[in-house]
């Protein structure tokens, strides 16, 4: 990628061009990731399943768009492989996606969203906007097909970037597990697989491939991991009223949004007892402060003038 196309006096430039040297010099077999030539604000990439669930083998290909303030604003996630848990060709909702700038930081980075991206993929959608609830043997359907061809996007230039990020992954990717058949029929008994999301059709840019992969797999927990802890306590630190007596597995915000699960956070609640022992303090106090101005205009007194004025 050729440096002095881009203005490298800008933030964000700079930036970005930073990011794709470390991934180029970190690889892995996780995912790969490029921003485009032509617009290096717009990346390319695709993931693998995590292991150990219905997305296992599969590769799923996607978008991510920065935005010009970038760093200091959050990316925007689309996928275009159909998966059964986000829809294609539309803007996810996640805590560390652009419908939550209020948890994104700075110091992420395509590589810590891509973590972030594959650790959400076995949770929960609880109804967030651009999530899907498959069942699991459709995923794992999906997960298959998802191996079999690139999905079609974009313009030819775009579309070779995605059959050769397709075909790394081919090699990296390990095959979709093959499934006990009594363990199926017992998860979904009659269930049918539901039409597979429509392929994604759009206009994009020219772009350039290369290997751009993501941590393993224990790193992918440990980074998720951090990425939740980081959002959790940037969403209780500017809502301390959140933090109730069970805090939900989601943590609330502007949409219904596959936010990090939020760990339990209990408070214990102060006994009303305390609030009586504080009254009885203080009405002790004023009774001996009563008491004192008494005698105090006794001696001097005083409480003698009052009595002979009455």
């Amino acid at each position: 990628m050729a440096e002095d196309k881009y203005n490298l006096k800008n933030p964000a430039v700079k930036r970005i061009l930073q990011e794709v040297k470390e991934m180029q010099s970190n690889p892995s077999d996780d995912f790969m990731s490029l921003p485009l030539e032509e617009n290096i604000f717009e990346w390319q990439f695709a993931i693998r399943g995590p292991g150990e669930t219905e997305f296992e083998g599969g590769i799923y290909h996607g978008r991510i768009q920065l935005p010009a303030e970038y760093p200091f604003k959050p990316p925007s996630f689309m996928l275009l492989t159909p998966n059964g848990r986000f829809e294609t060709q539309t803007k996810i909702c996640l805590s560390i996606s652009n419908h939550h700038p209020e948890h994104w930081q700075p110091s992420w980075s395509v590589r810590t969203a891509l973590v972030a991206l594959i650790a959400f993929m076995p949770t929960s959608p609880n109804g967030a906007l651009g999530s899907l609830d498959y069942k699991k043997e459709e995923r794992r359907v999906l997960a298959v097909k998802s191996r079999e061809a690139s999905p079609r996007f974009g313009t030819p230039e775009r579309q070779k970037l995605i059959d050769e990020i397709h075909q790394y992954m081919l090699s990296k990717a390990p095959s979709v597990p093959q499934q006990n058949p009594a363990q199926g029929s017992e998860e979904h008994p009659n269930n049918s697989v539901r039409e597979t999301q429509e392929s994604s059709q759009d206009a994009g840019a020219v772009t350039a491939a290369e290997d751009l992969p993501n941590p393993a797999v224990g790193e992918i927990q440990e980074v998720g991991e951090r990425v939740f802890e980081e959002v959790l306590e940037a969403h209780i630190t500017a809502n301390p009223s959140s933090a109730g007596t069970s805090a939900s597995r989601e943590v609330p915000a502007k949409c219904s949004s596959d936010q990090l699960p939020q760990r339990q956070v209990t408070r214990v609640q102060k006994p009303a007892d305390d609030r009586l022992f504080t009254w009885a303090a203080v009405g002790l106090a004023l009774a001996i402060v009563v008491l004192l101005l008494k005698k105090f205009m006794k001696s001097s007194g005083y409480g003698a003038l009052f009595m002979d004025g009455s």
